[in-house]
């Protein structure tokens, strides 16, 4: 069956009122081919339409459709996308996928490098594998914001970190697309020695030059598992390297912030635990555009959990049972301070929170999202965990209860004799988890469709 037929249709929907049938396949709205999901989405917003669709057999037919405007049709496809994810053209130095173990589940070594993805689900994507029809759609559908994956604007070394002679052309591309207005949100893996330095302020000038198409930059520290034998001998940012470019950084953002109103570039978390400095205040922040970088989450974590705690009275903190979190080793100290907050507004919590030393990946991955089944069984067993052991949810795989080595919560819950209880990145809801209330349907549903940006974030 085609990736583009109909697998169903929802009831009462404006599909299903105008007479669509599972097994079609939608070739075109108001006469614009439909080649994927973004020409669906953008064509099907109008409140008049005309569907040509295509039977099984061939046979096609016309129908019209009336609906709000903006209101879904209504219709599920055999694909997301309603074409394939398209894969990464690119092999960059620090790639995260080509530092994964063997044997892992298939889709932990897929890599994606989709614009749609980009558009649909805020993916980060390099620009190397866009045709000049796809640049000129985005530019044409103005599908905007999209997030790219910068590294650098110098062409040739861009070219060199991406190991792909074409590279360099995604500056072009991203030029264009500023002259265009199209918002674009950027990402810089920061690796010592290699895009830091003078390479990161020649990025930094030219990205401010394109703003405000350019309308945030995260820059966040290269991940290094033990699995890079025959890869790209990459360092890690101890305290004093990754101090020195938060200072770097923020000289940036306060100088952009002067002349333009907006600091535009922000550090993520991890660069401040690295440095063992404590993040920003909230308003440093301005509107948390890099949140999905982990650039300000502890902040705002912090800024929740306080409201939680002014908003509850002590008594409804005396009756929790004692607990355990368990987190990455760069976040800890960060929980342990949270934990001693709540205390002090009721002397009788008891809490501990233990850090996990990644094992399965290497002790130079410190953050939560990153954290095994297997590492917390081996480090807790024997230890004080009270009645209930916490967890990021973004250690769980999206959606369900495994881990990265498909180690369940169940297999975790047999070995140590406690249940475990995934708790969202909100504040609110870990003082609940904390307090023994059980997260919301919804809660959950937001931690998984958010696991993907947080995994790699403390």
């Amino acid at each position: 069956m085609s990736m583009t037929a109909v697998k169903s249709v929802d009831p009462h929907s404006p599909a299903q009122r105008a007479g669509v049938r599972v097994g079609e396949v939608l070739t075109h709205i108001n006469g614009r081919p439909i080649v994927d999901v973004l020409d669906y989405k953008f064509y099907s917003y109008d409140p008049r339409l005309e569907l040509t669709l295509k039977s099984p057999e061939g046979a096609v037919r016309s129908l019209r459709v009336r609906k709000s405007e903006g209101e879904d049709l209504g219709l599920e496809f055999e694909t997301y996308l309603m074409d394939r994810a398209r894969s990464c053209a690119n092999h960059c130095i620090f790639c995260f996928v080509d530092q994964m173990p063997p044997g892992m589940r298939p889709s932990l070594y897929f890599k994606d490098d989709d614009a749609r993805l980009s558009f649909l689900l805020g993916n980060y994507l390099t620009l190397t594998n866009l045709s000049p029809r796809e640049v000129q759609r985005i530019i044409d559908l103005r599908i905007s914001p999209i997030n790219v994956s910068v590294h650098t604007t110098d062409r040739a070394l861009r070219a060199e970190m991406l190991k792909n002679p074409r590279a360099g052309e995604g500056i072009d591309i991203m030029e264009r697309f500023a002259r265009h207005g199209i918002t674009m949100n950027c990402q810089i893996v920061s690796c010592p020695g290699v895009n830091d330095g003078p390479a990161l302020d020649k990025t930094l000038a030219d990205l401010a030059a394109m703003f405000p198409a350019v309308n945030s930059v995260s820059v966040v520290p290269v991940g290094v598992t033990k699995y890079r034998e025959g890869l790209y001998p990459l360092k890690t940012y101890a305290r004093e390297s990754a101090a020195a470019l938060i200072s770097q950084v923020e000289g940036f953002a306060a100088r952009h912030l002067a002349e333009k109103g907006t600091r535009l570039v922000w550090c993520s978390d991890e660069f401040y635990l690295l440095a063992g400095r404590e993040p920003p205040p909230e308003d440093y922040f301005e509107d948390f555009t890099q949140l999905d970088n982990g650039v300000g989450m502890l902040t705002l974590l912090s800024r929740e959990f306080g409201r939680a705690l002014d908003l509850m009275e002590p008594s409804e903190l005396e009756g929790a049972a004692p607990f355990s979190i368990a987190t990455g080793v760069s976040a800890a100290p960060f929980l342990e301070k949270l934990v001693a907050q709540a205390r002090e507004k009721c002397g009788t919590i008891e809490g501990r929170v233990y850090p996990i030393i990644n094992r399965f990946f290497g002790e130079a991955i410190t953050v939560a999202g990153l954290v095994t089944g297997g590492d917390l069984i081996s480090q807790l067993r024997g230890k004080e965990l009270g009645e209930r052991l916490l967890i990021p949810a973004n250690m769980l795989r999206s959606g369900e209860d495994v881990f990265l080595d498909d180690v369940s919560t169940a297999d975790v819950e047999r070995e140590l004799g406690v249940p475990v209880v995934p708790v969202p990145q909100d504040g609110y809801e870990l003082l609940d988890a904390i307090c023994g209330v059980e997260p919301t349907p919804e809660a959950q549903r937001q931690a998984w469709e958010n696991e993907e940006f947080y995994r790699y974030n403390p």
